[in-house]
């Protein structure tokens, strides 16, 4: 009689269950030892990554960028599969070469001088805040951080603000100097740009705001040395890749689970129920959802889980922070060569009443997606994110161009103005294009960040499979970028937790790794 094989079963065709069936399947002699299977409650592959297509370019919806090419995985692939080149225009496929142009909130474009010393305080706070530096040094405008001083923070915005207000207290004697255009003093302009860069940092992080993102655990978090590049064939491909070596009907897609039957002691298989009503059993379950989708999972009656999670795990997925951040694209009427690579600062302490919407209020840049291209991006973190899936095309072509008209007031149309105002240097916006990450049921965000009140240790307790001994041990498996310590919200930190758990399941199986 021939006995039966293990089944091991990877819910999420995303970066990380496809990583780990990849690894799984064509580890050698794992054929003979168990069965591989891979279920995607969504009509496609790829998770948070999805290639897509506007005004001719292609762009992301989902993951963009390489996070530094020395050493990425990514990186990697794509180089293999010669997916860094292309005949088609791609997002970012310049990278940033465009310089910035700084326009305050008015119509008044700001000079380097006034912009660079805020940029270079901000960077030197982030860096210190990252571990890059043991101290700030000392500048020629005269602020300090040292050991001890106001990097005791709780969290990054605070911190980064103690950073602002040591700066102002070092030549408060100009903070009120009035600068002769739209009410703006020095220290007024200074705080808006200073709020721009913040608001950067809110889309890298997915935090909708820094002081709720943890200061301690933001040392931890490591990034690739070099340069940051998009992918020309579109980050599709190195999913396309991963997937291309797995037979056939290996990949189910459409198969929603909706609870998970498992056993603390090991004593009987993992039964899943699907959203159909059929059942499945395996032996072992890799978990690559979202940090959202878990931790809807755990707040539900039922659960995901029967029985729920132990309570260290229920209680690190609770702890960590997820967060939403949205891109909109838009196509200009004619194919511009003239829109700038925008920076907007906005009044902070006292909005002046103007017409623009609030969701518009925190976005930092407005650009083409490479140089004189007609589509141009914005991105949206946090409650502005939310907002901006709810509204109609309408509603957002009339929000963006209502804002841009009050930062290029001499070459600017709405997009529902009258022919008869057209000049040739309008902009006017005819198609819209966006991510809805947030309300999206089978993500319900975009990434992962160390929230204040958790730690990096959280995000080892997510990696920890249960249970971890036993009769029948590694019931279920735990992937995923927010399944990383130093890497998580990244691809590679989703590649590599793939490898990691698929290496677990090898090594319990004594096949070589």
């Amino acid at each position: 009689m021939v006995s039966k094989k293990p089944k091991v079963v990877i819910i999420g065709a995303g970066m990380a269950g496809l990583t780990a069936a990849n690894k799984l399947y064509t580890a050698a002699g794992s054929k003979e030892v168990f069965e591989v299977c891979v279920l995607e409650a969504g009509n496609r592959i790829g998770g948070r990554i999805n290639t897509s297509e506007f005004g001719g370019d292609r762009i992301e919806m989902g993951a963009t960028w390489i996070h530094g090419i020395g050493g990425s995985p990514v990186y990697r692939i794509a180089q293999e599969i010669n997916s860094l080149k292309s005949e088609q225009p791609w997002e970012c496929m310049d990278g940033s070469s465009e310089e910035a142009v700084t326009i305050a909130e008015g119509g008044y474009e700001l000079s380097s001088s006034m912009v660079e010393p805020i940029y270079t305080l901000f960077t030197k706070l982030m860096n210190f805040a990252q571990g890059k530096a043991m101290e700030a040094e000392k500048s020629s405008n005269g602020w300090c951080i040292k050991n001890g001083g106001c990097h005791e923070s709780v969290s990054v915005g605070s911190f980064l603000r103690k950073g602002l207000a040591a700066y102002w207290e070092s030549r408060k004697e100009e903070d009120m100097v009035r600068l002769g255009f739209g009410g703006w003093t020095r220290k007024s302009l200074e705080e808006a740009i200073f709020a721009m860069f913040e608001n950067t940092q809110r889309t890298y992080t997915s935090a909708d705001d820094l002081q709720n993102l943890d200061f301690n655990a933001e040392s931890e978090y490591r990034m690739f040395p070099g340069e940051e590049i998009t992918i020309a064939k579109g980050y599709l491909s190195i999913i396309e890749s991963l997937a291309s070596v797995l037979p056939s009907g290996l990949i189910q897609l459409g198969r929603k689970v909706a609870r998970i039957g498992w056993s603390p002691d090991g004593g009987r298989p993992v039964k899943l129920h699907f959203v159909d009503g059929s059942i499945m059993y395996a032996d072992h379950v890799i978990i690559t959802v979202s940090l959202g989708v878990l931790k809807q999972g755990i707040r539900e009656d039922p659960g995901l889980f029967d029985p729920p999670l132990p309570s260290f795990k229920a209680e690190a997925i609770s702890r960590l922070g997820f967060g939403v951040v949205n891109k909109l694209f838009l196509q200009l009427g004619q194919n511009p060569t003239n829109f700038p690579n925008l920076q907007m600062a906005f009044h902070q302490s006292d909005p002046p009443k103007l017409r623009q919407p609030w969701w518009m209020r925190r976005i930092a840049t407005l650009r083409p997606i490479y140089t004189n291209s007609s589509v141009i991006l914005l991105w949206f973190a946090g409650k502005e994110a939310l907002q901006l899936e709810s509204l109609s095309d309408e509603d957002i072509i009339d929000g963006v161009s209502t804002t841009i008209s009050n930062f290029l007031p001499d070459s600017f149309m709405t997009g529902h103005t009258d022919s008869s105002a057209e000049t040739s240097n309008c902009f006017k916006f005819v198609k819209v294009l966006k991510t809805k990450w947030g309300s999206d049921p089978l993500f319900l965000g975009s990434y992962s960040y160390v929230a204040v009140g958790s730690s990096g240790d959280d995000l080892d307790t997510m990696a920890e499979p249960l249970p971890a001994k036993g009769n029948n041990p590694l019931q279920i498996l735990f992937a995923g970028e927010a399944t990383h310590r130093t890497h998580y919200s990244t691809t590679h930190g989703a590649y590599f937790s793939g490898i990691r758990e698929a290496n677990r399941l090898l090594q319990h199986y004594c096949i070589g790794v």
